[in-house]
């Protein structure tokens, strides 16, 4: 059976594609490390990680308004950091078929000590565009448990925090004053309360 082309094909259309895929710009590894490479594409370089396939960040609310974060030491800005809880999607030897909602019921279990009832998966944004091609996922965690101390595992040490909304604004002024950095998700995540939820904040 012999197969015709329809009419808008052309020889010139199918070279237009090759000329348009020829002009993407190609990957080099630059560098390497157990974690992260660095890649050079089309002359920017960026940075990507070797472990995991994507990063989850939580927004949790206890049932009486508390704010869940965490508080830990980064190397890379040699500086105490305050920050939703999160972490990497299956970059764990024994679960790396995990799903988001998954990654986020282990990190929120692992760095607070808290399950949740209710999840809802509320938008996906660029963790620094300009440095890496990492997206995180932010989850909004309700119906919240205790179930342990938190913490993180065994490599982290985190400081938990339980911020009731009503005084969200003024903590965070407090701790940037105090000399604590903060994670700009940390100022997402009240944006995301404020206009998404009906929880009260303080004027």
């Amino acid at each position: 059976m012999a197969y015709s082309f329809p009419s808008s094909f052309s020889i010139a259309s199918l070279l237009d594609v090759n000329v348009i895929l020829s002009a993407q710009p190609t990957d080099n590894t630059v560098a390497h490390t157990p974690y992260l490479r660095l890649i050079d594409r089309g002359g920017w370089s960026f940075v990507q990680r070797t472990t995991g396939v994507g990063v989850v960040a939580i927004i949790a609310v206890t049932s009486d308004e508390k704010m869940l974060l965490v508080e830990q030491h980064r190397p890379p800005v040699n500086q105490t950091v305050l920050e939703l809880p999160a972490g990497l999607v299956g970059d764990l030897s024994d679960r790396p078929l995990e799903d988001l909602e998954q990654a986020a019921k282990r990190e929120l279990l692992e760095e607070n000590g808290y399950q949740a009832e209710q999840w809802s998966e509320w938008v996906t944004v660029a963790s620094s565009a300009g440095l890496t091609d990492e997206c995180v996922t932010l989850f909004f965690a309700q119906g919240l448990q205790k179930v342990g101390s938190g913490g993180g595992d065994s490599k982290e040490q985190i400081t938990v925090h339980e911020v009731p909304l009503a005084e969200i604004d003024g903590y965070l002024e407090q701790m940037v004053q105090a000399g604590t950095l903060l994670d700009g998700r940390v100022y997402a995540a009240v944006y995301f309360l404020r206009t998404k939820t009906d929880f009260i904040f303080a004027r």
